[in-house]
């Protein structure tokens, strides 16, 4: 029986400790002669041999591509949820070239002298099904909560989860006896025996066992890899091939490990023999007509989302699916709960095309492209439908020293961003959290912590690449088409991805960085006085406001109990200079009692470096509302201190804009409102009573910044643009994106086409 494997080729090396070197230099031999994998036994008990976890961390080290793997790992004396781990952290250094292979156990004599408990064969094959579940369990890291298991040989109560492994580690089983073919039907990645421990025909009834234990799970049996230690079973190498073809195409072996520590026998292995063995059953498969393995299993396959053509995607373009492994990590945002039906991953920007021709091809499904995937307002991740993950897009590259102009993947997060400019004593302002990605927020706007004196991100670009609608690359900046790039500056989401930024950097060199915390209970004035200290503030102050609900204060005889707020500030002066930074401050201080207090003279890349930029798991929808003003109005912080009262908004934030912001042109960019001084953002778990609260704040604000606002209400689009704003917008929708592909983040309706004027008369 063929499964249709593709060939693998590996070496069987003994961890001899006489020579500890030796099984490193024989894993790069293996390495240097193109061999696929290089394993290891694992007998703990064993003086003569080297530890396996410690030998394959160290040739991990020393080599590049090979896979590693013990063969195989001796279960009763590694505690399952210490090998989820250490298997975890080999793969995420080695770079995904782990595979992990476990036996039940044997040597009991040997193990019980170690201090593992002797098991019979029954048992230690259900110990082994055990410690395999909680393994995977223990991967699962997009899972909330600990990992609890009461197995009679294995058990947890909260083991926290993760470190995920850099790719979906296979489980390979050693297997000879019924229960264990069972199980490795069941729920191994492959079958791993020795040919010297097998009879005539035992392949072939090891395969049937296999095969009827998957049927009987769903599983098709193609997705278990057959592997197989062998000798040298001839010493001509043409024979020793056709020996391993007939295993091939007979007992559907597809992994074949050589066992042996002779260099040169290696090397003929790897550049002799498997080369004429995948000759051979590259022919013969021809002849024979077999199909090829599944990439994805039967569990997979079945959680493909109706209405997605799956095996249309083009060649080449990475697809994650709702039934691969990475699946759990890209699903979400970190602020959402995902389930699209497929998250494709381009990595230049004619794959982005392609990705975008895929989306073309349903028009019928939500589309959404994800940066960093932060973003309040939920946009970049959907229910059921295509999500395009520019994350592979993450180069920085400085193009002119001189002219501080940097070119900026939409992948890439601000942290990164800011530490690479920091290299150079550059900064571009960016938002307040590093784990923010480039795209979304430089074709937002981008509000960041250096706005009032160097403006918003958009305010910063020079040109772009963006894919299109239709497909096409295209460059834009001031002169070449200009209206793309004017719309690209604020409203970007409607007219394309950006595939690449070219910004024009800011000299920042060390700043203060200030955190300050007040006990307030009027929380109107505090508001009102913090709107007016800003604004009077030099353009080297950017400062934001953070606050919640109110908690109870002290109680008065006769008197109703208070409430009082905890209000954070936040925020930059550009200045290296101690007393300038402090006299920029001291006016807040004034404003009500300080409970806390932090002001540092750092770097604007230190300040960045604040976030977690691994997968992100949100849950539920995002709730925010947000708006523009130009002042703090007694009759603004009168009605946001009502708002918050409320207890229906736990996040409340103004930020500063103003400032440089204001000094470019109020039709320059498709971002509007220029001259407001501050953005207001509200979120709540409750939708309906924070729309209820923030419609007592709508007679104050105008405007709205797309990137913190999750509503769906129609009318969002006119309050984010002004009247002519809007109508430049829906014209360039009309010319660049006439059939509204990109409908899915506060689209823009492009503008109805002109009739033609009806001819005269006769």
């Amino acid at each position: 029986m063929d499964y249709g494997h593709p060939l693998e080729f590996g070496a069987f090396i003994t961890p001899a400790a006489a020579t500890p070197e030796a099984p490193v230099l024989l894993a790069q031999v293996a390495e240097a002669s193109g061999l696929d994998l290089v394993t290891f036994q694992d007998h703990p008990y064993q003086p003569a041999f080297l530890d396996t976890w410690t030998l394959m961390s160290f040739v991990a080290a020393r080599t590049d591509s090979i896979r590693i793997a013990p063969n195989v790992l001796n279960v009763p004396l590694r505690p399952p949820a210490v090998v989820a781990r250490a298997a975890a952290s080999i793969d995420l250094l080695s770079g995904g070239r782990f595979d992990l292979a476990l036996g039940a156990g044997g040597f009991w004599d040997a193990i019980e002298a170690m201090g593992g408990t002797r098991l019979t064969p029954g048992q230690a094959v259900t110990a082994l099904e055990e410690a395999i579940d909680l393994i995977r369990e223990l991967w699962r890291t997009d899972q909330r909560g600990g990992v609890f298991t009461d197995g009679r040989y294995h058990r947890a109560h909260g083991a926290k989860r993760g470190p995920r492994p850099a790719h979906e580690v296979p489980i390979h089983i050693g297997a000879y006896k019924p229960r264990m073919l069972s199980l490795t039907g069941r729920k191994g990645d492959g079958w791993l025996p020795s040919l010297g421990y097998m009879q005539p025909g035992d392949l072939a009834k090891g395969n049937a066992a296999i095969d009827e234990a998957a049927q009987s799970v769903g599983r098709d049996p193609r997705e278990i890899r057959r592997l197989l230690n062998v000798g040298q079973l001839a010493a001509d190498p043409g024979e020793f091939a056709e020996r391993l073809a007939q295993l091939a195409l007979e007992d559907g072996i597809g992994t074949f490990i050589l066992a042996g520590d002779d260099p040169n026998l290696l090397q003929r292995f790897g550049e002799e023999v498997a080369p004429a063995v995948r000759d051979l059953v590259a022919a013969e498969r021809g002849t024979r007509g077999v199909s090829s393995a599944p990439a994805r299993s039967s569990a997979a396959l079945a959680a493909r989302r109706d209405g997605i053509a799956y095996d249309d995607v083009p060649v080449g373009l990475r697809a994650i699916e709702p039934g691969d492994f990475e699946y759990g990590d890209v699903r979400a945002t970190y602020m959402r709960g995902g389930a699209p039906g497929i998250v494709l991953q381009p990595a230049s920007a004619e794959q982005v095309a392609e990705a975008i021709g895929f989306a073309r091809r349903h028009p019928e499904l939500p589309l959404s492209v994800r940066s960093g995937g932060h973003g309040i307002s939920g946009r970049s991740t959907n229910d059921g439908g295509i999500v395009i993950d520019l994350r592979s897009l993450d180069e920085i590259e400085v193009l002119d020293a001189d002219r501080r102009l940097v070119r900026i993947g939409p992948g890439a997060r601000w942290a990164q961003v800011a530490a690479v400019l920091g290299e150079h004593g550059w900064a571009l302002t960016s938002g307040d959290y590093g784990g923010v990605g480039v795209g979304g927020l430089a074709t937002a706007g981008g509000i960041g912590l250096l706005a009032r004196e160097h403006g918003l991100t958009i305010d910063h670009l020079r040109a772009a690449e963006v894919v299109l609608a239709d497909g096409s690359i295209v460059r834009t900046d001031a002169s070449t088409h200009p209206d793309l790039f004017w719309a690209v500056r604020g409203a970007g989401a409607n007219v394309g991805v950006v595939t690449a930024f070219e910004f024009e950097v800011d000299e920042v060199g060390q700043v203060g960085y200030a955190q300050l915390a007040f006990q307030v209970d009027d929380v109107a004035a505090f508001l009102e006085g913090y709107g007016r200290i800003v604004e009077a503030s030099p353009r080297d102050l950017t400062l934001f406001l953070l606050t919640g609900g109110p908690r109870p204060g002290q109680p008065q005889p006769g008197r109703r109990q208070p409430l009082e707020w905890v209000v954070q500030l936040y925020g930059v002066v550009d200045s290296d200079d101690p007393d300038t930074i402090i006299a920029r401050l001291q006016p807040f201080a004034e404003l009500a009692p300080l409970v806390q207090q932090s002001v540092q003279l750092t770097t604007y890349a230190q300040i960045m470096a604040n976030a977690d930029l691994g997968p992100q798991h949100g849950a539920g929808e995002p709730h925010s509302r947000s708006g523009l003003i130009e002042h703090v109005t007694p009759a603004f912080a009168a009605a946001a201190a009502r708002m918050l009262e409320s207890g229906a908004v736990p996040f409340f934030q103004l930020r500063a804009v103003g400032g440089a912001v204001a000094d470019v042109a109020e039709d320059a960019t498709a971002y509007a409102n220029r001259s407001a001084n501050f953005s207001v953002a509200a979120l709540g778990s409750h939708p309906d009573r924070l729309d209820a609260q923030w419609r007592t704040l709508a007679a104050h604000v105008r405007g709205s910044y797309l990137s913190f606002d999750s509503s769906e209400r129609p009318e969002r689009i006119a309050e984010a643009f002004p009247p002519a704003t809007l109508a430049r917008l829906q014209a360039i929708k009309a010319a660049y994106d006439p059939s509204s592909v990109f409908r899915d983040n506060f689209a823009v309706e492009p503008a109805a086409p002109t009739a033609p004027a009806e001819a005269d008369a006769a």
